[in-house]
């Protein structure tokens, strides 16, 4: 079948299918393909950091316009803004309170790139608006917010889309398919690796919050405490109230790619142990972290290993992921790259490097209103945090848990279980009825 006469509708829905020859063929649709009302609208919420790119993702996009960002700091807004003006040429609107932007009913669509204690809330609200959702990683903050965010989806009927963009790799997609069709054999194991460079952030303490830094609407959801610069904009992640530690960061990908790989979900044993090793700074994360995931019922596992430089490359990898089979293992070397080693001597199988675009799937889905378009839907989000706030729960707890992946609670433990929310800060409460 040629690309002339396959339809937009029957390609995407091909393009999921995992076909090694589909998945090779480009996924961008032609504008012309639409008429001038399927033009998408988009905010971006969040711009100092992920949501720089995007920005720009969004931008290179054909009938797509970037219609807003939205930021709670003055000055990373107006730059944002003075930014986008020299880039594209025009000039573009900006909110500093992301509720303004729900309210607007020019807005398609939202592009979430908030710290991640926001996220939910922040996807959750934008479902009720009526807005489909990017969702940066990690979909969550705890296990909680991973489920309602689901329910919120289902309930609104909105397209939402987990910011995990190797799941639109071509090179991955047809990883996991060698993966599906036994290249490796039966995989029994699947190992994820966060290297990265996170130096000692010191200790600031507390001050008052510049006046162009709305230090409120900033804490959100959270925990109030008073400001620091430890926190903003970037070293949040480090801390508990804010953040989820590399694992919940980085790692997300690649737990997101572990899960994908081995097709199981939420384990049902985790253990976690690490620590703070290097720096005798704030950070409350660990700097080191090395957790197992069990799935006794399928006789699978996962590794999962977080330690910063300096440190040694394995198979080349500094972020990544391994599988292991009884016939071979597969190393995947960042977003869009993978290799496979068959048999005891470890022959050079079938690889493949090619990346893909998460930003398009996500346009595609909207445009289409059907969800199952979707390379990354938020179901996939939920149990690739979910699995990072596990790992975490067992660290923090200092010891094993036993979990059940159906009702999604530890079992007879209260202690754990109490971790899987948090409390919440009115006005920004997460709800149990979305």
């Amino acid at each position: 079948m040629t690309k002339s006469v396959l339809s937009r509708r029957k390609f995407l829905k091909a393009a999921t299918t995992g076909s090694l020859a589909v998945l090779a063929m480009p996924t961008i649709i032609p504008a012309s393909a639409f008429g001038a009302n399927d033009r998408i609208r988009v905010a971006v919420i969040g711009i100092n950091g992920r949501g720089k790119d995007h920005i720009s993702g969004f931008k290179k996009l054909q009938n797509v316009e970037v219609a807003a960002l939205c930021d709670v700091d003055k000055t990373v807004l107006q730059a944002g803004a003075k930014d986008f003006e020299k880039k594209y040429g025009k000039k573009v609107k900006m909110e500093g309170d992301l509720r303004r932007v729900y309210d607007d009913k020019n807005i398609d669509a939202v592009s979430i790139a908030t710290p991640n204690h926001w996220h939910a809330l922040a996807a959750i609200w934008a479902c009720q608006a009526g807005k489909d959702v990017y969702l940066e990683k990690p979909a969550s903050h705890n296990l909680f917010e991973g489920r309602k965010i689901i329910e919120a989806t289902n309930k609104y009927n909105r397209i939402v889309q987990h910011g995990v963009q190797l799941r639109s790799s071509v090179a991955i997609r047809e990883a996991i398919q060698h993966l599906r069709n036994g290249l490796i054999g039966n995989v029994y194991m699947a190992r994820g690796v966060v290297f990265k460079w996170r130096p000692d952030i010191g200790d600031q303490g507390v001050s008052a919050a510049p006046a162009e830094l709305n230090w409120d609407l900033w804490q959100g959801p959270a925990e109030e405490k008073p400001f620091s610069k430890n926190y903003v904009h970037y070293n949040w992640h480090w801390f508990w109230n804010y953040g989820n530690g590399d694992v919940g960061n980085q790692g997300v990908h690649e737990t997101d790619l572990c899960l994908w790989g081995l097709d199981v979900g939420l384990p049902e044993v985790i253990s976690s142990t690490g620590g703070k090793y290097l720096w005798k700074d704030c950070k409350e994360t660990p700097e080191v972290l090395t957790s197992t995931y069990h799935y006794p019922k399928q006789g699978k596992m996962i590794q999962f290993e977080v330690r910063p430089w300096m440190t040694n490359k394995e198979d080349g990898v500094e972020i990544g992921n391994f599988f292991y089979g009884d016939k071979g293992y597969m190393v995947v070397n960042g977003y869009n790259d993978y290799k496979t080693f068959l048999g005891k001597e470890r022959t050079p199988g079938p690889a493949g490097k090619a990346g893909g675009d998460h930003y398009q799937n996500f346009v595609d889905a909207v445009r289409a209103r059907d969800k199952s378009l979707l390379h990354g839907p938020i179901e996939t989000g939920h149990l690739a945090s979910g699995l990072a706030h596990l790992g975490n729960i067992s660290y923090r707890l200092g010891r094993s848990l036993n979990f059940d992946p159906v009702k999604e609670e530890f079992i007879n433990d209260n202690t754990a279980n109490l971790m899987l929310s948090r409390p919440y800060r009115a006005p920004y409460i997460v709800p149990n009825v979305v």
